[in-house]
């Protein structure tokens, strides 16, 4: 709900700091460096001090965040604020799937399902939430003419000073921060209690009785599932935010179909990500790995030779939502099967999916723009289903290889 309150509230915000939407966008470049650092931040404290103290101090952090963010009136520290927010949901997203394989080790799929179904629900409840609180707002183009520095033509040191903070123009704004902030503080609350309890230490004693398992090739797999998260979030993140201008431009679409095209990934996403909580259950992380990796496949492959037919955009877009769904929180209940998932290593595999959030789609935006005509977005969604595709069965094998025997001077 705190990263994707941002989309629908991004205007106003905006207008709360006398700027235009363009060139805020130095706000997703600090939400996305704080969400990297976050993540680094967690693996290495997760490993050293109590999984819900760290995520409950996060969350309050989180909190008074949410609640500043409304009064910002100047556009620095606002950026500032949304770094912060980065590094808490970095944080959140390390110790999120540290503290479930700690808990429930290799039994823990249908945990970690649903913690990735309530990113998936959280991110479709937040805009809804907005939309309502919000309601009709100043319209966007009698805030874009006085954008170019008026500050500078008043003159005036002491209104610069003055505005750092202030009630913003629209109260709803207040409202619709404050609530998602409200109900942060609120989990916090629960983690603390966890914290203090005594029945948590036992079972963290407990849980590291059960042992440590290292594969032997430990540093080769995470490095192979660094690579597989890079190409599954980076295609997952691609089509989700060019499918409507693919859509419109290449397809011919109108723009409401093309939304419509646009929700229908998502929901499917979302809807089987709820499934997938479960299907965990009853199939092994591996088989739902290779179930998703063959939709991705099939359905990216039906994109790219149907790229103008209306109804294989349909049913391919809403075969390769479903099958994204399940990868992430497959692949990191899967690798806990063989080895055991220290706070560093999830930051790493977590790095590995936000630099593949980050690169991929910027370098297909490039890309995009010298070709036009071609179909930039499907040919990467398929070639990151080959490539996943492949690693998959190489990870498989390398995880499954017997220890190397130790030299013997029999010869048997």
């Amino acid at each position: 709900m705190t990263v994707a309150i941002l989309g629908p509230t991004f205007q106003d915000l905006a207008r709360n700091v006398n700027r235009n939407i363009s060139s805020l966008s130095e706000i997703f470049v600090g939400r996305a460096f704080g969400y990297l650092s976050g993540s680094v931040l967690g693996g290495i404290l997760f490993d050293c001090m109590n999984h819900f103290l760290l995520l409950g101090m996060s969350l309050v952090a989180t909190t008074v965040g949410l609640y500043i963010i409304p009064f910002c009136k100047k556009a620095v520290l606002l950026i500032v604020m949304m770094s912060v927010f980065g590094v808490s949901f970095g944080m959140l997203d390390t110790g999120g799937n540290v503290l479930i394989l700690d808990i429930w080790g290799d039994e823990g799929a249908p945990h970690m399902q649903a913690l990735h179904f309530s990113f998936a629900l959280g991110a479709f409840l937040a805009p809804l939430l907005a939309k309502l609180a919000l309601g009709t707002t100043v319209s966007a183009e009698n805030h874009t003419e006085p954008d170019f520095q008026p500050p500078a033509a008043n003159g005036s040191s002491e209104a610069d000073s003055a505005s750092l903070f202030g009630l913003p123009d629209d109260m709803n704004l207040l409202w619709a921060y404050a609530f998602i902030g409200t109900y942060v503080f609120m989990v916090s609350v629960f983690l603390f209690a966890l914290f203090f309890k005594k029945s948590s230490r036992q079972e963290k004693s407990k849980a590291s009785a059960q042992g440590y398992r290292r594969a032997e090739y430990h540093k080769s797999l995470l490095c192979l599932l660094f690579l597989f998260f890079f190409f599954y979030v980076g295609a997952e993140v691609t089509y989700g935010s060019y499918v409507f201008s693919f859509a419109t431009t290449h397809a011919g679409m109108e723009e409401r179909e093309a939304a419509g095209l646009n929700s229908i990934f998502w929901g499917t996403f979302a809807a089987c990500r709820g499934l997938a909580i479960f299907f965990a259950t009853c199939l092994q992380p591996g088989t739902m790995i290779v179930l998703s990796n063959i939709g991705s496949l099939a359905s990216s492959l039906l994109l790219v030779l149907f790229d103008k037919s209306p109804l294989c955009l349909w049913i391919a877009t809403s075969l390769y939502g479903a099958s994204m769904a399940t990868t992430f929180p497959s692949g990191v209940s899967w690798i806990e099967q063989y080895t055991t998932i220290s706070g560093k290593s999830a930051a790493f595999l977590v790095i590995g999916g936000s630099l593949g959030e980050m690169a991929i789609p910027a370098v297909i935006g490039i890309v995009q723009g010298q070709y036009p005509d071609l179909p930039i977005v499907l040919y990467t969604c398929l070639g990151s289903a080959i490539s996943t595709a492949v690693i998959f069965p190489v990870l498989y094998k390398l995880a499954t290889l017997p220890p190397n025997p130790l030299p013997s001077s029999s010869g048997i």
